[in-house]
């Protein structure tokens, strides 16, 4: 059976913000993006990694920056979410999670990069996420 770990992929696109987070100091996502070359749902992937580390946060003027975070409470909860969805499901594509979890890409993409952190997360040969 394929299986794909998230850890390499998700934490390669974490390392990419961290890097123009410690170079540049705070941006906001359109330049982390034009900086990265990463897409959307890479990049929120890459802050809910990071936002599980402890090593992002979010300013007023929707400006990431290193640092303790403050995305924990909604990023940690919407990772508890879909982890109970794959607990019960077993398995399920994205937009089944999306549709189950009522959580819309960038949220789901963050709490995905959260789990891909802890190594809860795999994606199997039919693209579907399970628990590790």
């Amino acid at each position: 059976m394929y299986v794909r770990r998230l850890t390499t992929l998700y934490g390669e696109n974490a390392g990419k913000i961290w890097n123009a987070l410690n170079q540049e100091g705070c941006l906001k996502k359109d330049k982390i993006l034009q900086i990265t070359k990463l897409d959307e749902d890479d990049f929120y992937a890459g802050v809910g990694w990071l936002a599980r580390e402890n090593k992002i946060t979010k300013e007023d003027q929707d400006c990431f920056k290193l640092g303790t975070t403050n995305l924990e409470p909604q990023i940690g909860y919407h990772a508890g979410v879909i982890w109970k969805i794959l607990d019960i499901w077993g398995d399920a594509d994205f937009k089944t999670i999306k549709r189950l979890s009522s959580l819309d890409d960038t949220d789901l993409q963050s709490a995905l990069g959260w789990l891909a952190r802890e190594d809860k997360i795999l994606v199997n040969e039919n693209q579907k996420f399970i628990l590790k």
